[in-house]
């Protein structure tokens, strides 16, 4: 399903005229250390939905050598600017993938992550922000960058709807797309997970609990993350002491619930899930050479879906798919896998 790109492609140009380089950022990159970026969000800036947010800037982070090609890389929705582990002096979320010497080499390129909007401010309520969206608000990041073109978006989950309508809107700025474990739409099954998850987040914010409510929702999503195969050898079939007592599976679903109790605020909980079901692209309107790597194993995006994206894609470079004991969770655990088909996708990005 792979043909070259390079003989059916038209070069695109923009139209628009190249934005004001803010020297002060250009300035911080000249060192070789990762820097954040912080882009005011201009004043008459409006959703899809008409609404405004409730926050003045977004803020993403450059990792890697200064001037190297430019790679977007974005995750689902518990992701953020810290991708490479020594960000966060520790663990970034996909240090497997971005790394020095690694599948998204930071000697070869400079990778731009970014947090996604709305930003968890506690009293803000929730709104309604699409995929577009949030890829608008990309751009934002890169005028302020006076970066007229991104060498290639690597997206993963939230991260890959994100990528496909940045591609869909802005094709004269982006040369290559990777999509991981993300399609042109939301299965009904998945939003009717979410839907649930967001009920009983709404159910318990009425209750005086919201904390609660985030830890529950974040609990039944681990269960659609992840695949009973996993579940069947993680944990043995012991039972409660009593009705009403946890089994083992509990105590490592309360865990993940807990550790989420911080990360996020109700609203914007409500507000990402939410957006995940509004996707929507239109296939055959992305040129942009496009590599798609799915797993049969993903209950929240079915491998039919990726297979449709991959069929209605005029510029399809590459459809990859493998089975995986970790389902949706994949891009993160199957780092060898994934790291493969990476390096390949970026082998010929600009020197």
């Amino acid at each position: 399903m792979a043909f070259d790109t390079e003989t059916t492609l038209e070069p695109l140009c923009r139209d628009a005229e190249a934005p004001a380089v803010d020297h002060a950022v250009l300035e911080a990159l000249r060192a070789d250390t990762a820097a954040d970026i912080v882009t005011p969000i201009p004043a008459d800036f409006r959703l899809q939905s008409g609404e405004r947010l409730g926050q003045a800037s977004v803020v993403a982070r450059l990792h890697g050598r200064a001037g190297a090609p430019l790679v977007v890389v974005a995750g689902g929705i518990s992701s953020g600017r810290f991708v490479h582990r020594t960000e966060t002096n520790g663990l970034g979320w996909w240090s497997g993938a971005v790394s020095v010497g690694g599948p998204v080499d930071l000697r070869r390129c400079q990778v731009l992550a970014f947090d996604y909007a709305p930003e968890a401010i506690e009293g803000q309520p929730a709104v309604t922000i699409t995929t577009h969206d949030q890829a608008r608000l990309l751009t934002v990041v890169l005028d302020h960058l006076g970066a007229e073109t991104v060498s290639a978006f690597v997206g993963c989950s939230y991260g890959g709807m994100i990528g496909l309508a940045f591609a869909e809107l802005y094709p004269e700025r982006l040369k290559k797309l990777v999509v991981v474990s993300a399609a042109h739409r939301t299965h009904p099954l998945a939003t009717a997970w979410r839907g649930i998850q967001r009920r009983i987040l709404k159910l318990a914010t009425e209750a005086g609990r919201p904390e609660d409510g985030v830890a529950l929702a974040r609990e039944l999503a681990m269960t659609t993350y992840r695949t009973p195969e996993e579940f069947g050898e993680r944990f043995d079939d012991s039972v409660a002491d009593a009705a009403g007592g946890l089994y083992p599976v509990c105590d490592y679903l309360t865990a993940r619930g807990d550790a989420y109790r911080t990360h996020t605020t109700p609203a914007r909980w409500l507000s990402l899930s939410d957006s995940i079901d509004r996707h929507r692209v239109t296939p055959e309107a992305i040129t942009v050479p496009t590599t798609l790597i799915g797993f049969t194993s993903d209950r929240l995006v079915p491998i039919d879906d990726i297979r449709e994206l991959a069929a209605r894609l005029p510029t399809l470079f590459r459809l990859v798919e493998a089975p995986s004991l970790y389902g949706h969770d994949a891009f993160l655990k199957e780092d060898a896998f994934v790291g493969n088909i990476l390096r390949s996708a970026l082998k010929e990005i600009d020197q």
